[in-house]
């Protein structure tokens, strides 16, 4: 019956999540990813209090197994959202003479 009810809050999740990611506008994705990143960092903590508990081999190995999963995580998160950023940034080119636009000197 547990298990019924795991895969009942699970599918729930994936439909709420779908749905509220769907609904958020372009300009709203790059915060979004900024505070995914940060509940992935908070994975890691996690992950690591989990890793060096040394209770059970097992324990420590599935540990170690989500600490390389979560950095790969947070650390492509934050190289995706750099590379949005980026995209707002104003990109520097040649000067432009005073005189007419697009003219070289």
């Amino acid at each position: 019956m547990e298990a019924v009810f795991l895969a009942f809050v699970l599918m729930l999740s994936i439909f709420l999540g779908f749905e509220l990611i769907s609904k958020v506008p372009a300009t709203l994705h790059t915060p979004l990813m900024s505070g995914a990143n940060a509940i992935s960092g908070i994975t890691l903590v996690g992950a690591l209090t989990s890793a060096g508990a040394g209770i059970e081999a097992m324990a420590t190995i599935l540990g170690a197994a989500a600490v390389a999963f979560a950095t790969i995580n947070v650390v492509g998160g934050y190289l995706v959202t750099n590379r949005m950023l980026s995209m707002f940034r104003k990109k520097e080119g040649p000067p432009q003479s005073a005189g007419q636009p697009g003219a070289s000197a």
